[in-house]
C-alpha cells in the first residue's frame, strides 16, 4: 500500500510516517519546500504549491489513499491577516488536491482521510460530545473546521471514500501544547487556567497516528474522534503534569482575563470546554495504548 500525505513533517505527519513504515506502507508526501524531497524507496517527496495551484502529479503514482493534515498551525495571534492564512491553508489545499487529482487521467486512490478539529464542538461544560451532534461552535475556530470538512467531503464527486479525524489535545514530549505547559511547571510556576473546570479531550501523539493508519487500513468512512477515552479537567491536566515531573503547584489559577490580554481572540483555545467522546473509534475495533492521563504523561515526560 503507498498512502500520500500534505502535512508529512509536521507534529502528527511524522508520527503517522513511522507507523505507516510499522505497517510496510510506502508514503508519498508533499512539500512546499524543494529543499525536504527525498527519494527513499518508501518515503518519496513531491513539490506543490497551493497557493498558485501547482502540484507534481506524479505524487498520486500506484497511491491508494490520501492523509491530508495541511493547513496552517491554529496556536498564533487571531489577526485578520493570520486569519485568512489559517482558514485558506486548509481550503486552498484540499481544493489544488481535488482538481489535481481529477484531472489524472488514470489511478487507484480510492481513499481520503483528513484531519479535523473538536473545536467543532461547541464550548460546554456539561456535554459529551459524540460525532453525531449537528452544532458547531459559532467561534472562528468552529467557521475554520466546518469550512474544513465541507472541503473534504466535495472528493465524495471524485467517487472516494472520505473520513475525517477531530483531533484534540496532542499530547508530544516535543511540540504543540505539551512543552508549553511543561516549562512553567518544571520551573515551580505551573497553575490552571480560569475555572480549571473546563475539559481537555486529550490524546497521546502515538495513538493519533495509529488512528489515522486504522482508518485507512479498515476502509472506515465517516467522522472520527481522535480522542482518549477519558477526558479531563484542565485543573487535573496542570496537576497530572506536576506530578510527572515531581514538581509542587502552588501559584492561582490564571484568569481569562490576563490571557486575552496576552492572546487576544485566540486566548479561548486555553478557556473552551469540549468533552469528547472515542467511542466511535473503539466500537470499529481500535484499542488505545494510552487511556488515561497520567501514563501518557510519565511516558512522554519521563524519558531518559
Amino acid at each position: 500500500m503507498i498512502i500520500l500525505i500534505t502535512g508529512a513533517t509536521g507534529l502528527i505527519g511524522k508520527e503517522i510516517v513511522k507507523r505507516c513504515h510499522e505497517e510496510d506502507i510506502s508514503v508519498h508526501y508533499l512539500t512546499t519546500s524543494k529543499e525536504k524531497i527525498e527519494s527513499q524507496d518508501n518515503y518519496k517527496g513531491f513539490y506543490w504549491n497551493p497557493k498558485e495551484g501547482v502540484i507534481d502529479s506524479k505524487c498520486f503514482e500506484d497511491v491508494d489513499a490520501i492523509i491530508n493534515l495541511a493547513g496552517s498551525n491554529i496556536a498564533q495571534r487571531w489577526t485578520d491577516s493570520n486569519k485568512r492564512t489559517i482558514m485558506e491553508s486548509r481550503i486552498n489545499t484540499l481544493q489544488c488536491l481535488k482538481k489535481a487529482l481529477s484531472e489524472v487521467k488514470s489511478h487507484q486512490v480510492k481513499h481520503i482521510l483528513s484531519a479535523s478539529a473538536i473545536g467543532l464542538y461547541p464550548h460546554s461544560f456539561t456535554k459529551y460530545y459524540e460525532e453525531s451532534c449537528g452544532r458547531v461552535s459559532p467561534t472562528f475556530l468552529g467557521k475554520v473546521v466546518s469550512a474544513w470538512e465541507n472541503a473534504v467531503d466535495e472528493f465524495s464527486e471524485l467517487g472516494l471514500v472520505v473520513s475525517k479525524v477531530r483531533i484534540g489535545l496532542v499530547l508530544d514530549d516535543t511540540e504543540g501544547a505539551l512543552p508549553q505547559i511543561v516549562k512553567p511547571t518544571a520551573l515551580g510556576f505551573g497553575a490552571a487556567f480560569g475555572s480549571g473546570d473546563q475539559w481537555q479531550s486529550w490524546i497521546h501523539v502515538y495513538d493519533l497516528s495509529r488512528i489515522f493508519v486504522y482508518v485507512i487500513q479498515q476502509e472506515l468512512e465517516g467522522v472520527y474522534n481522535g480522542v482518549a477515552p477519558n477526558p479531563i479537567t484542565n485543573t487535573e491536566l496542570t496537576k497530572g503534569v506536576a506530578k510527572a515531573l515531581h514538581k509542587p503547584l502552588f501559584l492561582p489559577n490564571i484568569p481569562e482575563f490576563a490571557m486575552k490580554l496576552v492572546l487576544g481572540e485566540m486566548h479561548i483555545l486555553l478557556y473552551e470546554s469540549q468533552r469528547v467522546s472515542s467511542k466511535k473509534i473503539e466500537e470499529n475495533g481500535f484499542g488505545f495504548t494510552y487511556s488515561n492521563l497520567q501514563p501518557a504523561l510519565e511516558d512522554l515526560l519521563q524519558k531518559e
